[in-house]
């Protein structure tokens, strides 16, 4: 039978910390009144400390596998350790030791940082195949999105409802310095888009609407594919354009009828694209 001193030990070592009532709850048995003595809890050694212990186990550890004659004086360092110190202010790369206040004067190795890309843009997804993406701080307004309607309802493309824009913003939090500003955007706006898929979105193509420097980069359609988003892309007249001009109407019809084939075809039509 486990004693309570023993029970407490075996709590503490499993990093539980034990709660004692301090009072009595209506018809609880009495708690059972007894005196022990504890084992004194060493002192613990701060962070710093336990990892440069860890970090010299380490490299007496590298030292005796990669060097197993005693002549030898000493060993080289894995340059992962000797990073780790830098890091810590201990040791620069030359092997020379360096006072923790002076560690700023290490060179970092790292990429300088930079500023991250800043955009907005409006997100829908068509019959949950089609991405709809407009250039815009604001959703498009009714007349806009009932304009988008009825063009492709002219050819036959009639998704159960019109699409429902999302806004993103990047980047997600501010006062963030970046190292791949480019990259790490297009990152974030892949897994905003992978997270939609929980939603029931399925993307097989993307539409844009309207330009923007930021997002033309980011998106980047070449050739009609979008490569960042590795679907078939489109990139044309904004929807206000559309709304007031006659002629970018007539334009967008040739791209009408092939959306009209592509729709009907499926995902099959809009790999190969």
């Amino acid at each position: 039978m486990i004693t309570e001193p023993q029970r407490l030990q075996y709590l503490e070592a499993m990093g539980l910390t034990a709660w004692v009532a301090r009072y009595r709850l209506p018809n609880a048995r009495p708690t059972d009144a007894c005196e022990w003595e504890l084992p004194e809890r060493p002192v613990a050694k701060p962070p710093a400390e336990r990892l440069h212990a860890l970090l010299d186990e380490a490299e007496a550890a590298s030292s005796r596998q990669s060097d197993p004659d005693p002549v030898v004086a000493e060993a080289p360092r894995p340059a992962t350790i000797g990073r780790a110190r830098q890091l810590l202010g201990a040791m620069p790369e030359n092997g020379n030791v360096v006072p923790a206040e002076n560690a700023k004067a290490v060179p970092d190795e790292v990429a300088p940082r930079q500023e991250p890309l800043r955009f907005v843009l409006q997100v829908a997804c068509l019959g949950d195949r089609w991405l709809i993406v407009v250039p815009e701080a604001s959703p498009p307004d009714a007349a806009q999105i009932q304009l988008l309607g009825n063009a492709l309802q002219a050819v036959g493309i009639v998704p159960d409802r019109l699409p429902a824009f999302q806004t993103f913003r990047w980047p997600l939090m501010e006062e963030l310095s970046v190292i791949s500003p480019l990259e790490e955007a297009r990152e974030g706006l892949h897994a905003f888009i992978d997270g939609t898929r929980r939603r029931g979105w399925a993307p097989e193509r993307v539409l844009i609407f309207g330009r923007e420097e930021t997002i033309d980069r980011v998106l980047s359609i070449e050739q009609g594919h979008c490569g960042p988003l590795a679907m078939p892309g489109w990139q044309g007249p904004a929807l206000a354009e559309l709304a007031e001009s006659a002629e970018a109407k007539r334009s967008l019809w040739p791209t009408l009828l092939e959306w009209q084939r592509a729709w009907s075809q499926g995902p099959e039509a809009n790999a190969d694209a």
